[in-house]
């Protein structure tokens, strides 16, 4: 399997665009030099052999001289054969004839004409180099009667023969090729990222669901993944406010309605009391205050509960772990109860496991969590009933059970029993009711120790079940970092007296 570089190297957009580029621009160039190499071939640029041509005039000219000596030298050289206008010829009775409209160097004509008199050909001062020149003697009757002059090309600059090689069709096609690069390269990826702007058109309209598609694994594929997942976060979110501001308005819905019947109660009993027309003897008088009074306690609870519940879900809520014995905490919490118990005619019962004798929690809240499980198991056991406070170990952990003897929650009830102001049906409810915060609070207590709360329920036994982590030894080693603190302070101490 590749490495990871590898594959972002082979991957990269980036890297496709500059390597197709490249290879692009070879493509043109091989195509141009076929096609040059075509030409010249052809002989649409090179004039061929300059020697053979030269030859080939002079031998024209000198067959036409032996037949007619008179004949016009100028016109001879017109129809003689070989391509190109630089061609002069210059005779030894001093004639001198050209194809071109430019007259022959004079530095050149002048050795010409030395050689056809026999002289070694002498520079004279300021002569430039020639370069190059190619001549063929003209015969006629066996005698030297000219000589045929091609002298060297003059010299082109950078452009001229650039534009000697792009040529026409060059350029054409050129222009084709690289049209079709440009086309094969970046059309694609404005495809990919043209449906990449109607994804985030359409996600900015509000349609949440939609997803850009990812091809391949480049620069454009993880940009379109991070859409993709910004998209996803985005619709979890709103997901989550739709479902928090749902929540808000049963919260407050459920609060209205708890707060109204302990309110409209007192309100009632308070304007009868108020009525002078209305003649109520001392204990009427004495029960309807007792009423009031009780209904005021229970608006008390509600809101004290809901104030713990929203400290707990905010996080504000202080929890000091410490360790402590489960017995007592069972003991306080049986104590607590025992008058309840009595009037409801049920038994509190405890067992703690020899394990879990002690263990790391905050003895306020988790009293307070117990309690309210208690407390729903009194409204709810019948008389004669039984209640048992466990605690057994577990791995990792210990249990803390509330179990109790009642009728039982039905099985579509229990999934909701920990949610806020729920209620199940009446064979749950008999009695006095609570506020129907108190489970919520127990779940809220367990999840602030790191824990989890769970009920299980069938016709007879009802048990919710607190599961807390196991931080004893944690502890100790801190209290034991502790005492040895403690004891080198004593020592450090004791020696600077």
């Amino acid at each position: 399997m590749a490495s990871p570089g590898l594959v972002r190297w082979y991957s990269s957009f980036y890297w496709r665009i500059g390597i197709s580029f490249v290879v692009s621009v070879i493509v043109v160039l091989v195509a141009q030099s076929l096609m040059v190499g075509y030409a010249r071939s052809a002989g649409a640029f090179a004039p061929g052999n300059p020697n053979a041509t030269a030859a080939a005039i002079a031998s024209a000219i000198g067959s036409s001289l032996t037949k007619d000596p008179d004949r016009n030298v100028e016109m001879l050289l017109a129809d003689a054969p070989g391509p190109g206008p630089s061609v002069y010829v210059v005779m030894t009775d001093g004639r001198l004839a050209s194809r071109s409209r430019q007259p022959l160097r004079a530095e050149i004509e002048q050795q010409v004409r030395a050689t056809l008199a026999g002289v070694p050909p002498v520079a004279a001062p300021g002569d430039r180099p020639t370069g190059p020149v190619v001549t063929a003697p003209i015969q006629v009757n066996g005698r030297l009667a000219g000589m045929v002059v091609l002298p060297p090309p003059p010299q082109r600059g950078l452009l001229a023969n650039v534009g000697e090689l792009l040529s026409l069709p060059g350029t054409l096609a050129l222009i084709a090729i690289t049209a079709i690069a440009a086309f094969v390269i970046f059309a694609p990826a404005r495809h990919r990222l043209r449906a990449l702007e109607r994804a985030a058109e359409r996600l900015g309209a509000g349609h949440l669901d939609t997803r850009a598609r990812v091809q391949g694994r480049d620069e454009i594929a993880r940009v379109a993944a991070a859409f993709n997942d910004m998209a996803i976060d985005l619709e979890r979110q709103t997901e989550a406010l739709r479902l928090s501001d749902r929540l808000r308005r049963q919260m407050l819905a459920d609060i209205s309605h708890e707060l109204r019947t302990p309110l409209t109660t007192i309100r009632g009993y308070l304007d009868t009391l108020d009525m002078p027309e209305i003649g109520l003897d001392e204990e009427k008088r004495r029960r309807y205050v007792e009423t009031a009074r009780r209904e005021t306690l229970r608006l008390e609870r509600i809101v004290l509960d809901l104030l713990d519940l929203t400290r707990f879900e905010s996080g504000v809520a202080s929890i000091l772990p410490r360790v402590v014995a489960v017995e007592r905490i069972f003991a306080a919490v049986a104590r607590r109860f025992e008058h309840d118990a009595a009037i409801a005619k049920a038994t509190i019962r405890t067992s703690v496991d020899g394990s879990v004798d002690q263990i790391v929690a905050d003895p306020d809240r988790l009293d307070q969590a117990i309690s309210n499980l208690v407390a729903n198991a009194l409204r709810h056991t019948p008389p004669g009933g039984t209640i048992d406070l466990e605690a057994t170990a577990v791995n990792g952990g210990c249990q803390l059970k509330v179990i109790d003897s009642g009728g039982g929650i039905a099985p579509d009830h229990v999934p909701h029993v920990f949610d806020r102001f729920y209620k199940v049906e009446a064979s749950r409810t008999s009695g006095a009711g609570g506020s129907g915060l108190g489970l919520s609070i127990v779940k809220a207590i367990a999840e602030r120790h790191g824990g989890t709360v769970a009920v299980t329920s069938r016709p007879g036994r009802t048990a919710f079940v607190i599961t807390l982590p196991d931080k004893v030894k944690e502890v100790e080693k801190v209290e034991e970092v502790e005492k040895v603190e403690v004891r080198k302070s004593s020592s450090h101490e004791s020696t600077a007296r």
